[in-house]
């Protein structure tokens, strides 16, 4: 599940007989727990037998649901004691508190039409409304926030005193974790875990492996990967240096800006 080979997938992502099923599965439904879901989830049957092709999915949503069962806590609090009080990661959540509503951002219109992007707001972000805890995205923070939990990654698991993770966890994650010629289904542009680009999957994250292939700047080992609505972030443990994109537009907009981003940043190096 962690390097996204389970078989399980996003209905949205393709138009296959099984993501129709998964869409209409409603699987997305924030005012069911995590418990609902994977129950929701068992009744369908997965893209591939696992192990045999990456496709990313919801993979990572079942781990919240695992957390849940072996810690016996509520995914939620499991996050907020385990990690983000101890990161003091204090504007990251799952849903939003009266201080916090006003400055929750808003997408941008979408350029074709001009229209707002459907987005959740604040009133449906409240600790009452939201159910689900996903283990695959919803969460809310800020550049401040998202930088302390990239510096622990980066410092191999530790920030300022306190160890989440060992630095050979850490190296594990990071490193590549598909064997050679496996399937890579799906269209991710430059976050594919491609071989011609250079590029692979670890444990959570996407990983560069060779550099001449890849068009877009970077060094071997690096690893990074993309919400679905801008966000943006990568590692680079060569250069010691992380770097982070808050957008607020559709993932299909976004690719521009990230390899962007990776030039400015890159070209700026003087070493």
């Amino acid at each position: 599940m962690l390097r996204h080979t389970s078989g399980l997938v996003y209905g949205p992502f393709g138009t296959s007989l099984i993501h129709q099923a998964y869409n209409k599965a409603n699987l997305f439904d924030s005012g069911e727990t995590l418990a609902q879901f994977v129950t929701k989830l068992t009744g369908l049957p997965l893209a591939h037998q696992p192990g045999s092709a990456w496709e990313y999915g919801m993979s990572t949503d079942v781990l919240g649901r695992l957390v849940e069962v072996v810690s016996g806590v509520p995914f939620d609090q499991f996050v907020e004691r385990r990690i983000t009080k101890p990161l003091g990661m204090r504007d990251t959540g799952f849903y939003l508190n009266s201080a916090q509503a006003p400055r929750l951002a808003e997408p941008q219109p979408d350029p074709t039409t001009g229209q707002p992007v459907t987005a959740a707001t604040a009133e449906n972000l409240t600790k009452e409304k939201v159910k689900w805890f996903s283990g695959g995205g919803g969460m809310l923070s800020t550049a401040a926030d998202y930088a302390r939990f990239c510096q622990m990654l980066l410092n191999g698991g530790e920030l300022g005193g306190v160890r989440l993770l060992s630095p050979k966890t850490v190296a594990i994650m990071s490193a590549d974790q598909l064997p050679p010629n496996l399937p890579i289904v799906g269209g991710f542009e430059d976050l594919a875990p491609a071989p011609e680009t250079g590029q692979s999957f670890g444990l959570g994250f996407a990983v560069r492996t060779r550099l001449g292939p890849n068009p877009a700047n970077g060094s071997v080992g690096d690893y990074f990967w993309a919400g679905a609505f801008g966000t943006y972030f990568w590692i680079d443990p060569h250069e010691k240096l992380y770097a982070i994109e808050l957008l607020q537009m559709p993932f299909p907009l976004a690719g521009y800006y990230r390899r962007a981003m990776r030039e400015v940043v890159y070209g700026a190096l003087l070493h």
